[in-house]
């Protein structure tokens, strides 16, 4: 089981993952993973501002996977992590881009 994507460099815990080959119009095939991890309140402000970048250079070392990815799919369990000793559950989903 995966159990860490790297974005830009930076290395994500995942609990869930899941990865999938899309093909374009053209048959030309796409790289797409799905993928969910928690935040602590102590990581949030370096997690959204990381996401907020929408497109990354990916890495997942155990499926030796690598490809520049854009966010095609994003939600959190919470708005505002701000708060002491709190955790989100973050779900990600990346397609590779072109």
């Amino acid at each position: 089981m995966v159990k860490k994507v790297i974005l830009n460099g930076v290395e994500i815990q995942v609990e869930e993952y899941e990865e999938e080959v899309v093909h374009q119009p053209n048959g030309e095939p796409l790289h797409k993973i799905r993928f969910a991890f928690k935040v602590r309140s102590d990581e949030y402000h370096d997690i959204t501002t990381l996401l907020y970048q929408q497109t990354f250079d990916v890495s997942v070392p155990e499926r030796d996977l690598n490809f520049r990815g854009t966010i095609q799919n994003y939600s959190t369990s919470v708005t505002n992590l701000y708060k002491k000793n709190q955790v989100g559950d973050f779900r990600l989903e990346l397609i590779e881009t072109i």
